[in-house]
């Protein structure tokens, strides 16, 4: 059995060697193919995998707000549940927000393998300067607990969220609105909440341009200061909960949900819009990749198909001396695989140094040097060596199908 694969084997690789220049075209184009397949694969996976990223970091995995996803139903419509009683026109009474008995809600959540539940109060003030009045959305967080759950310290230009515990009555903010008020790390600035309370703020952080996740009209402040200039004490409206798993976010967030009646937000619910756009992308993207090493494989399919043209009395001796079918479409598959392969190895390297070129690209945004985010894992480059092994072998078996059906007789009596 060895020995007639070896003879299947050195037949095919001469049928290569033969016809050079064919061979050469269909090992450049499978090379250029499975080339741009890993750059543009590459470059899309590997932007889509940093952007994922940024929205899984930017913020806490599980967001749990002082909202419920369906109003409280009214007493009469429980007590009569199933008749024919219909209530409207009725006024909604406006209960204090806030998380109630939210000290449990939180041990739950750091009861959770590997995940930390973060308290924070989040509401409006004004900025009252020169004259002008800047409307701000404030969020109170504890720095300690903050940094471990969402990565607000790391988007900082100036500053650290420790500085809110060392400064009394400091605020982080963003570059834009230290801009638009003209002050800078240090200034003071005036602001007044809703209840009429006014406090002069320090400005300790301001966060770095271009980071639109976490808002360029939002400032930080230590818990307790939030609460003091909201007038809500002791009252928190939101606990974000950071996982160990981040795509499990969906299936916790679900479980406290149900248990305290809380709208419990995962980021992949945040993100629904992003995600499914994400998804045509994706679509897009092999189709556009898959068709790139399709139109490759054509030039196996026409070396392979000459290859069968030229040595049609080749052919029918091989079927006189007793080869089979079977035997003569493998020498033509063989034939196929081997141009496939050889150009895959070629194109790993074209697309590796397609690579290293796009990895150099340096883009100046917001003052800082980025480059694009590439995926250069092993998977990239067995999805492009898998489709074009299978779409090489395919392209061969169609013109070795041919050949092996093939009358020996009517070749050597010249009637063909």
């Amino acid at each position: 059995m060895l020995g007639r694969l070896s003879l299947l084997l050195h037949i095919a690789s001469r049928h290569i060697l033969v016809r050079r220049r064919q061979t050469g075209v269909a090992v450049g184009g499978v090379a250029v193919g499975v080339g741009f397949f890993l750059a543009v694969s590459a470059l899309m996976v590997g932007s889509q995998s940093d952007f994922v990223k940024q929205l899984i970091d930017v913020a806490p995995h599980i967001i749990i707000s002082d909202e419920l996803r369906s109003p409280t139903p009214q007493p009469a419509l429980r007590e009569f549940a199933g008749g024919a009683v219909d209530i409207h026109g009725y006024r909604v009474r406006n209960e204090v927000r806030g998380l109630k008995d939210w000290q449990r809600i939180l041990a739950s959540a750091n009861a959770i393998p590997g995940a930390i539940g973060s308290p924070s109060l989040s509401g409006a003030v004004t900025l009252r300067l020169g004259g002008r009045d800047e409307p701000l959305g404030i969020v109170g967080v504890e720095p300690g607990i903050e940094a471990k759950v969402s990565n607000i310290a790391d988007k900082l230009r100036y500053g650290s969220l420790d500085n809110l515990e060392k400064v009394q009555g400091g605020i982080i903010i963003g570059e834009e609105l230290g801009q638009r008020l003209g002050r800078g790390m240090g200034d003071i600035v005036p602001a007044t909440s809703s209840n009429g309370t006014t406090k002069s703020l320090r400005i300790v952080g301001l966060v770095k341009k271009g980071n639109s996740q976490l808002g360029s009209s939002t400032g930080y402040m230590l818990l307790r200061e939030a609460q003091s200039l909201l007038g809500r004490p002791f009252i928190i409206n939101r606990i974000g909960v950071k996982l160990a798993d981040p795509y499990d976010a969906e299936r916790v967030a679900g479980t406290l949900e149900a248990r305290y009646g809380y709208k419990a937000q995962s980021w992949q619910e945040r993100s629904a819009d992003f995600l499914s756009l994400l998804l045509t992308r994706n679509v897009i993207m092999y189709t556009v990749v898959s068709a790139i090493l399709l139109v490759a494989s054509f030039g196996i399919y026409t070396a392979v198909s000459n290859s069968v043209a030229d040595k049609r009395r080749d052919i029918a001796i091989l079927r006189s001396m007793g080869f089979s079918e079977g035997d003569l479409q493998l020498v033509f598959v063989l034939e196929g695989m081997a141009l496939a392969l050889v150009g895959v190895l070629v194109g790993w390297m074209l697309g590796w140094v397609l690579m290293n070129i796009l990895g150099g690209l340096e883009f100046h945004i917001g003052g800082d040097v980025q480059h694009i985010p590439l995926d250069r894992s092993p998977r990239q480059y067995l999805i492009a060596a898998g489709a074009s092994l299978a779409s090489g072998v395919f392209a061969s078996w169609l013109p070795a199908r041919k050949a092996s059906r093939v009358d020996p007789v009517d070749i050597l009596r010249g009637a063909v």
